[in-house]
């Protein structure tokens, strides 16, 4: 199997017809056998790698080369979603446009050759899969809420964490789900779960959601500024079910059609199996 192969694999798995703009292969292999599998894998993990014997190092996050300086693009993903929520089009693209820009200038500045010039030193094939394994884990929880709450109008938030415990790498992590805004007894609403696209978008993107109807988001992670403005709101609440533990969940799924196909798969660096 080659790198292209193994990136075709987490497309098709995620419904994506094209390598979105955090994700990418930085070194090309082929005849690869052997991976080494992390949620951050960087320097360090590709001379562990090395040690190792193995043929290709993934990482989840995008830590070097394009896919870091052009992260910021991918976020427009969540246009879509939006609208499927009823947000107006126009609305969502103004939600969003202060947490794109703001990523963008911080990522013009970092240091985008640090780790790609290491694999190439090495020779060590490397790429990353973010939004694809993203898109998998957001699918199976939505679908998960979904099919256990369904027939609970007044499901608590209570009742939403009780389920999130339910699935397996929630219960195996000490970073587990837990409510951010919000009371356990506070009745749920219509839940979205907005784990893909990116990033969190922000103070603005919560609000366009709960204005439409969306009574709690399930999401990997809040900055806390962000949090503290949808307290302000008091409009909506917000659980945050754990972000190694919820990129566990796509990466899990990938790593398993991985494995049918007869690839070794180690795991380390965040990955809950």
């Amino acid at each position: 199997m080659n790198t292209k192969e193994i990136m075709d694999i987490a497309l098709e798995l995620s419904d994506l017809k094209e390598i979105p703009w955090d994700s990418g292969i930085v070194v090309q292999g082929d005849n690869i056998k052997k991976v080494l599998f992390g949620v951050d894998m960087e320097t360090q993990e590709l001379l562990l790698g090395k040690e190792l014997g193995v043929d290709l190092v993934i990482s989840h996050h995008p830590h070097t080369g394009e896919q870091e300086i052009h992260f910021h693009k991918v976020l427009e993903v969540q246009i879509d979603k939006m609208i499927s929520y009823g947000i107006p089009i126009n609305k969502a693209q103004k939600a969003l446009r202060k947490k794109v820009n703001s990523l963008e200038r911080n990522a013009h500045v970092k240091n985008y050759d640090r780790i790609q010039s290491a694999a190439k030193l090495l020779k060590m094939p490397y790429m990353n899969i973010h939004l694809p394994a993203d898109r998998i884990t957001e699918k199976y929880v939505q679908n998960y809420i979904d099919q256990v709450l369904h027939n609970n109008p007044k499901a608590t938030l209570k009742d939403v964490i009780n389920t999130l415990m339910q699935i397996r790498e929630y219960q195996s992590t000490p970073a587990g789900p837990v409510i951010r805004v919000g009371g356990s007894d506070d009745y749920a609403g219509k839940v979205a779960v907005l784990m893909a696209g990116g990033t969190n978008g922000g103070t603005d993107v919560f609000k366009a959601y709960f204005e439409a109807g969306v009574g709690t988001i399930i999401c990997m992670h809040i900055p806390d500024d962000v949090r503290e403005e949808v307290e302000k709101q008091n409009i909506g609440n917000v659980i945050v079910a754990g972000h190694m533990a919820s990129d566990s969940i796509g990466l899990n799924i990938l790593i398993k059609e991985l494995r049918n196909r007869g690839l070794e798969v180690i795991t380390m660096s965040g990955i809950i199996e």
